[in-house]
Parts: C-alpha cells; sequence; structure tokens
C-alpha cells in the first residue's frame, strides 16, 4: 500500500495546485478571490446570519483565519457583520447583493469549466471519479471525526 499511498499524495497535491489556479485564475475579471474566499461566499449565500465561529466551523479554518478572512470580504462589500444583539460576543455574518451576484458569477463560470473539463475526459474516466472521489471524501471525513 505505501507505493500507492504515495502516488495518491503526489496526485493529490498537484491536484490542488493545479486547482487553485485553474480554478481561480481571471475567474471574475479585475476581481482576485482566493479559495477560502469564495468558499465563504458560497456558505453564506446559503447560510446566511450564521457566526463567524460556525463559518470557521463550515471552512474547517482557525477562528483567527476566518477573522481576517471576513474583514476582506467586508472590506470588498461582499459581506456586512453585526453584533448579535442576544449575545455582544458573536458576530453575525450576511452577504450582500454584491456578494450573491460575485457568488452566482464565480458559480456559473466554474460549472461552465467543470463540463468542459469532464467532456473532454472518458465515460471510464468520468465514472472513476464518480466512484473514486465520494470513496477519498468518506475516509477522510471518517479519519477526521475520530481524531476530533
Amino acid at each position: 500500500m505505501g507505493a500507492d499511498a504515495d502516488h495518491l499524495h503526489h496526485l493529490l497535491l498537484d491536484l490542488v495546485r493545479t486547482a487553485e489556479f485553474a480554478l481561480l485564475d481571471e475567474l471574475l475579471p479585475g476581481r482576485m478571490l482566493s479559495m477560502s474566499q469564495l468558499l465563504a461566499i458560497h456558505e453564506l449565500d446559503l447560510h446566511t446570519g450564521i457566526s463567524q465561529r460556525a463559518l470557521a466551523e463550515r471552512l474547517g479554518l482557525e477562528k483567527s483565519s476566518v477573522s481576517r478572512l471576513v474583514a476582506d470580504l467586508e472590506d470588498n462589500g461582499l459581506l456586512t457583520r453585526q453584533r448579535d444583539p442576544d449575545n455582544r460576543r458573536v458576530y453575525r455574518l450576511d452577504i450582500t447583493a454584491e456578494g450573491r451576484r460575485v457568488h452566482r458569477d464565480a458559480a456559473r463560470v466554474l460549472h461552465e469549466r467543470y463540463e468542459r473539463w469532464a467532456s473532454a475526459m472518458t465515460p471510464e474516466e468520468r465514472e472513476g471519479l464518480a466512484v473514486g472521489i465520494p470513496a477519498l471524501l468518506r475516509v477522510m471525513h471518517a479519519d477526521r471525526a475520530e481524531a476530533g
């Protein structure tokens, strides 16, 4: 299993490195978003009004990282944060209309790219990914649950 695990390790590193550039490069002309920012906008569009802590949990990031991420998104007009009136220590996050537009535009562009990539693969390759990716996610989630 060692050689298989090593090969998978290198493939996954290459996938992450390549995806970061392939997905985000010129995603939205004139606007640079990190993968974390894009994922945060996605989460907030689905779950508006959540706390910074809940966003950190959803993204799997440290609270301090999410605090900086939220500040950047707020500075760019993509979200607002307000103190929870029932608990002044908690910030509630709301996506703005501009944030929704950015999310919608990014989702459209990404979907077009996924379609193009998938159509360049054979049916067998697509089937292999459709089986392999969920299996990998299942064991990764189980491993994380055991560790946490």
